[in-house]
């Protein structure tokens, strides 16, 4: 985030909320990760696993990943699918382990197995999901900058909120932005937050002249 120097406040990116499955925090960003782009080509053709924890991105996540793997395994865990969400999953080869999972299996140091309920496991040597992220804003609280409904702050072209003086980029607006994505728009943030200080530069010298 970028605001004002007269007030300038640091924001942090998102956090990641992980589904309550013993095994998922400790293997978070190891074995367990989340995005197919930046992780897939890392455990090409390997045994993955696709956690259906995200009832809005999970399957879509499945279809993602099975670019980088034959052997892709979905657990639908507590989600109910369809029978065309069965169908779209198998027209590509991709396996659906049925039931609630009771844990990630660890074997050392390195994810051997989704266990499910029943006691059946599955073996496993990678495993995604989608994370719940909410950004971590807390250093706005007070300002009047407006958020949409998945509580990520709106701006215009340039990174400007509904707070005059402040600018935000990054995933504190857009969950999906990576680093690459959060400098170019900084970039057009630091122009237009120049711009805005020179012309308020302009305002008070004209105001005392």
């Amino acid at each position: 985030m970028i605001h004002k120097p007269c007030r300038s406040r640091r924001v942090g990116p998102s956090r990641d909320g992980l589904p309550d499955i013993p095994g998922v925090r400790e293997r978070w960003g190891k074995n367990v990760v989340f995005c197919p782009y930046c992780h897939g080509y890392e455990v090409r053709d390997q045994p993955i696993a696709v956690l259906g924890t995200h009832p809005g991105g999970a399957m879509g996540h499945a279809q993602l990943l099975r670019q980088w793997s034959a052997d892709i395994v979905f657990f639908p865990h507590t989600l109910e699918l369809s029978d065309a969400d069965r169908g779209r999953l198998e027209a590509r080869g991709i396996r659906i382990a049925e039931g609630p999972i009771r844990q990630l299996v660890v074997d050392g140091d390195r994810l051997s197995g989704v266990e499910l309920a029943d006691g059946t496991t599955v073996p496993r040597t990678a495993a995604f999901l989608i994370s719940q992220m909410a950004p971590l804003d807390a250093a706005i609280d007070g300002l009047d900058c407006k958020k949409d409904e998945g509580g990520w702050l709106v701006t215009d072209r340039t990174g400007r909120t509904s707070d005059p003086g402040v600018w935000a980029v990054g995933n504190v607006v857009d969950p999906r932005a990576q680093v690459i994505t959060a400098a170019g728009q900084g970039a057009a943030a630091a122009f237009a937050l120049n711009i805005d200080l020179v012309e308020e530069d302009v305002e008070n010298a004209a105001g005392q002249a």
